[in-house]
């Protein structure tokens, strides 16, 4: 009999090893499927689907809450000029000045763009005559598309 364990080669051996072991891994592995499947899963996966919101854009907000807001926006900006050695800057005045409700510039004001806007308009109006349809009344018509440039941002 000992004859026979020192007979096995190295090579017999690590055949004798692969095949014990190769169904101990397949069940193994087989047992893990739910498992694997998991890796990535969880609250902080990426996969996840997000909750669809509603239409609409942002909710309002109080004149007070976005008050606080630029206020401390405003103080940590006269914080970090103070820090640089920076003339200080006066908080409640510049609070002020950004609160103030000034509309922006109109979008029919720039010339430019008005003579462009007519010009496709104009462009349009071509089309439609040559499709046999009745031609926009062109003042009327850049004016609404100026109107609708400048909501596009809210």
């Amino acid at each position: 009999m000992r004859d026979a364990l020192l007979a096995l080669s190295t090579g017999d051996v690590f055949l004798i090893a692969i095949i014990v072991t190769v169904p101990f891994a397949l069940l193994s592995f087989l047992g893990a499927r739910h498992a694997l499947g998991q890796i990535g899963k969880g609250q902080f996966a990426i996969e996840q689907e997000l909750p669809q919101r509603g239409g609409g854009g942002p909710a309002p907000v109080s004149r007070e809450a976005r008050e606080a807001e630029v206020r401390q926006m405003v103080e940590a900006k006269a914080y970090r000029q103070a820090a640089r050695g920076e003339a200080p800057l006066d908080v409640d005045a510049e609070v002020k000045r950004l609160l103030e409700e000034r509309p922006g510039p109109a979008l029919g004001g720039d010339p430019g763009l008005r003579e462009e806007v007519r010009q496709l308009v104009v462009a349009r109006n071509e089309r439609r005559m040559r499709k046999g349809e009745e031609p926009l009344d062109v003042d009327a018509e850049v004016e609404r598309q100026l109107r609708e440039l400048e909501n596009l941002g809210q």
